[in-house]
């Protein structure tokens, strides 16, 4: 990468704008406006993923708007992803929702399925509380690179995002889809976005950096102009056999340059995967009465989250469509929810299957499913 005339700073600052807003980061929990003094407020928490991506934001949203109606002071904390969410949610008491991906979610419950006890244990007793919205998928190239479409990435050096995290599940399943083969070790590497998109722009070390994120996403949306002179997006042809594939678990997506209007001049094909809203299946009378009173809440603010929240609530909707197998509501919310006005019908897209293989895959090590002796 000797031809870029730019310090590795440089770069790095023609990518982002400097993190200079720390404060605005802090989950708003502690600001909250008090419910009515009749209903004591609890301490909850949300996990969600990166900082900079869009399921803290979502959890954000739900603390501002849900939360306190409901005497809840929750607090949206940031994690590795969806894996780790799962973890996090099943053994973390003060964790009472995660955010999670359809095809993070679905592993789980095949490889318990499988008879794997440590995906049981975690996936059994985790309850839906809502399908969200769905995340485009984006893999990130050099301006120079001679890749133009995503079924062209087979055998290059790809950064799939820490393991545990859904970026990592969408990546690995998608070229294992595309390629009826599984992402070789050697080409794959697991660093954060940002640290991957440094490498892939200045080392030369990284050909295709995949990122998962509802669209805008913060980390993109704060690119400056100069970006489009280091990094664009791969296309998405579906009239290819390996995309057709990968097609049949993932939907369809379009990339709009109006959420990117710095470095994206013109729409581009994408792939995307479900977010979900998860909680555990408490039976605790206390817990099943606050969320059933943060379902409340949630029907109630509703128009208020799609209005002032981030923009992917207005693909959302509370009309609790059938879930795949395996798949159940949290019962003391689905009787709230099913009662809401708010909200149309809307057909879900079924959840991805994978096999459950019999030793300790890339896949298993992503969900976080391996146990050293």
């Amino acid at each position: 990468m000797s031809h870029l005339p730019r310090t590795l700073h440089a770069l790095a600052a023609a990518l982002f704008t400097m993190l200079s807003a720390t404060a605005a980061l802090v989950s708003p929990g502690a600001a909250l406006a008090q419910p009515a003094a009749s209903t004591p407020t609890v301490s909850y928490k949300i996990v969600t993923a990166s900082e900079r991506g869009t399921y803290i934001q979502i959890g954000r949203d739900l603390a501002r708007f849900v939360a306190p109606q409901a005497g809840i002071q929750l607090e949206a904390l940031p994690s590795k992803g969806s894996a780790d969410n799962v973890s996090r949610l099943r053994y973390d008491t003060g964790v009472k929702f995660a955010i999670v991906q359809s095809d993070v979610y679905q592993a789980f419950v095949d490889y318990a399925d499988a008879g794997n006890t440590v995906a049981a244990d975690l996936i059994r007793p985790l309850r839906v509380v809502l399908p969200l919205y769905d995340e485009e998928i984006y893999f990130v190239v050099r301006t120079d690179s001679p890749l133009q479409y995503v079924h062209e990435i087979k055998g290059r050096r790809i950064n799939i995002g820490p393991l545990q995290s859904g970026t990592a599940m969408s990546a690995s399943t998608i070229y294992r889809l595309m390629f009826d083969e599984p992402l070789a070790d050697a080409i794959t590497s697991t660093l954060t976005n940002e640290e991957a998109l440094l490498k892939l722009t200045t080392e030369g070390s990284v050909d295709v950096v995949v990122i998962v994120a509802g669209q805008p996403a913060k980390l993109l949306a704060d690119m400056k102009p100069e970006a489009k002179q280091l990094v664009r997006l791969l296309k998405v042809d579906p009239a290819n056999p390996g995309t057709q594939a990968a097609l049949q678990t993932y939907g369809a997506a379009t990339i709009r340059s109006a959420s990117y209007p710095n470095w994206l001049d013109q729409d581009v094909s994408g792939l995307a995967v479900k977010a979900y809203l998860v909680t555990y299946d408490y039976t605790y009378r206390v817990t099943t009465g606050k969320l059933a009173r943060f379902a409340q809440s949630l029907c109630e603010n509703f128009a208020v989250l799609q209005t002032e929240g981030h923009p992917k609530w207005r693909d959302v909707r509370l009309d609790l469509p059938p879930l795949a197998r395996g798949w159940r509501y949290y019962t003391p919310i689905e009787r709230v929810l099913r009662r809401c006005p708010a909200g149309h019908e809307r057909a879900p897209r079924p959840a991805p299957a994978a096999p459950a293989p019999a030793t300790c895959t890339q896949q298993e090590r992503i969900l976080g499913l391996c146990r050293t002796p």
